[in-house]
Order: structure tokens, then sequence, then C-alpha cells
């Protein structure tokens, strides 16, 4: 099969790879379309993100949809042909997250695209089967891609309580930012208040869910009194600025990935007693991901504003760069 190969920082190569045969459990899956995530950029670019670090060839990409071609031992037949959308999660079954029902924070955890594990932009990946999640003919192989990081922004619409009524604020309108606003207003939020600095993505946020967009250069949002914030940007001032616009007992989300530490203001959470928490991954976020796009309540496939083939992966990883730049779709083949 075709891969896409980081062979070091900055440097892709196309490579024959022999196809994966499916373990007891798995299905082999012919992969249609993949997604770009910020965190591919960083691998691509730097070689590494904190602590893990790419040490020999890595296939990145790890948001990703296709269509079962075979099955393993234990799995029906019957699943051959189905149209998926891939958790690119195999936890532990025996750790003590996973028995509690938090798999995502499995230590053993062997996520796609997260060194050493190769990833999804390749032409067939293997995944346990209950991570394969069928999707409806009528879904967009983009969309069951973008399945994943709407999955992200629906575990921080959960961590932030955010139900009919709420008032939420969200920093940053790029694809997570985005999609977390789409959320909120399918839950039942009234006020939706999106930052960012590029008025680009301020005008999206106005399309996709916002009620009300902020330029936090020039425009004070410390006294909004919200009942939840969801910092979707990584960047400290915001997370700062975020956590003081909290009402009293209010939750904080942060899912941005940025600085490794930062200053935050403890006397405003003691004395609020805000609930402050982050988001890694996600768990049984599939269901609803799948229920919010079917129903039309999100949209993901308006995000998708670059599409490439394969053979051009280095270039889809570059795409962040571009203004105007959403979400950029790698095109594997047709599912």
């Amino acid at each position: 099969m075709r891969a896409a190969v980081l062979v070091e920082p900055g440097r892709i190569e196309m490579a024959e790879r022999p196809v994966p045969a499916p373990a007891p459990g798995d299905v082999l899956i012919r992969v249609g379309a993949v997604g770009v995530c910020g965190s591919d950029a960083h691998y691509y670019r730097e070689g590494r993100i904190g602590d893990y670090v790419v040490e020999a060839p890595l296939i990145l990409g790890h948001e990703a949809g296709g269509t079962i071609v075979a099955v393993g031992g234990g799995v029906p037949e019957s699943r051959i042909g189905q149209r998926v959308s891939i958790e690119p999660q195999r936890p532990d079954p025996d750790s003590d997250e996973t028995r509690r029902g938090h798999y995502n924070l499995c230590p053993h955890m062997r996520f796609y695209a997260t060194p050493p594990v190769h990833g999804a932009l390749c032409d067939y990946v293997t995944i346990g089967a209950a991570f394969a999640h069928p999707v409806p003919e009528e879904m967009s192989d983009d969309a069951a891609a973008l399945c994943e990081p709407l999955s992200v922004a629906i575990a921080a619409i959960d961590k932030a309580a955010v139900t009919g009524g709420s008032r939420v604020l969200i920093s940053g309108a790029g694809p997570i930012g985005l999609m977390t606003a789409q959320v909120a207003h399918a839950y039942g939020a009234t006020d939706i208040i999106v930052t960012d600095i590029d008025p680009h993505r301020r005008e999206l946020a106005d399309r996709f869910g916002a009620t009300a967009t902020l330029d936090p250069q020039t425009e004070d949002v410390t006294g909004l009194h919200v009942d939840a914030f969801i910092d979707a940007s990584g960047a400290p001032a915001a997370v700062v600025a975020g956590l003081a616009s909290v009402r009293p007992a209010g939750r904080a989300v942060l899912v941005g990935m940025g600085a490794a530490s930062m200053e935050l203001p403890v006397q405003t959470i003691q004395n609020r007693e805000l609930i402050l928490t982050g988001v890694f991954r996600y768990a049984n976020t599939w269901p609803t991901a799948i229920a919010l796009i079917r129903s039309g309540k999100v949209d993901v496939d308006a995000l998708v504003t670059d599409r490439y083939p394969l053979e051009k992966t280095a270039e889809a990883l570059d795409s962040d760069r571009i203004p105007g730049n959403i979400k950029a779709i790698v095109e594997v083949g047709t599912s």
C-alpha cells in the first residue's frame, strides 16, 4: 500500500508498506479521507510535541474514515463493506482508567500518529472493531474523518456542563473552537461568545453558532459573567481573561495546547469556587458526533477549505499557513 511517511522533520516521503492484517477483534479499513490536525503539523515541522518525540519514520494522521474491507477473528463478516469513522485509540482494556470508563486516559494507550504508533495517511489501517463506528450513507468521507475533532468539542462541552440556556465563552475560532460553538448551540446554549484576534475567523464564528464575537486585543471579556469558559486557543492571556469572565461556581475547560505551564489567577479560582479542568482526547463521544452531523445541527463539511491527494501530504501539512485556511483534508481513496 501507499504511505506518506515522516522520515525527518520537514520531510515526507511516499513509500510502499505492507497492508496490515487485522488481528482478532480488529477490522481492516480502506482509508477514504484524513483530516489534518495541528498536532500533525507540529510533528512534521518539529518532530515532537512535548514528551512525544518522533524517533523513527512515522505515518501521521488520526482524523480518519473509510470502509471496512476485512475482519479479524471474532468480528462478524457482515461488517465488511461498512463505511466507518475511526476512533483512533487502542486503550488497554485492563487498565484502571479504562475500567473506570476513562479509557482516553489509559497510560498504555496506543493512539494513531503518536510515536511510535503509525497513523492513517496511508491506504489501509486496522483498529479494534468497537472503535470503527458505522456512519450513515449520506455522511461524506470528510465528515466521517472530522468526527474526531468534533469529539474533542463534544468532550469540552460535556466537561463544561453546557445545557439549555447556558452562557458560554469560547476563546479561539480555529477548527476546534468553531466546532465547539456549534456543539454549544446544539446543546441549547443561548449566549455563545467567541473571541479571536483574526477578523476572518471571527466572521466564521458568526456563521458557526456564535451569538457574539469579540477581538480580545481591543475588547474586554473579563466582565461577561458566563456559566462556562472553554479555551481553544492555548494562549495564556486568553486563559487568564477567560477565567476572569466566569461567574461564581462556573466552569472553565482548557482544550488548546499551548505553553507547558502558565500563571493562573488562583485567588479568582478559589474565591469564585470555579471548576477548572482539562480535556485530553475523548471517550464515548462518537455516537453523539455522528448524531449531531446526521441531524444537521453541526456542519463539519463547511469547515473544509483545502483538499490534497496523498502524494501531496507535505503541502497539506503546511496548509495552516495559507490565509483563510480552516481545515485541510487528504483524500486517500474513495470509500
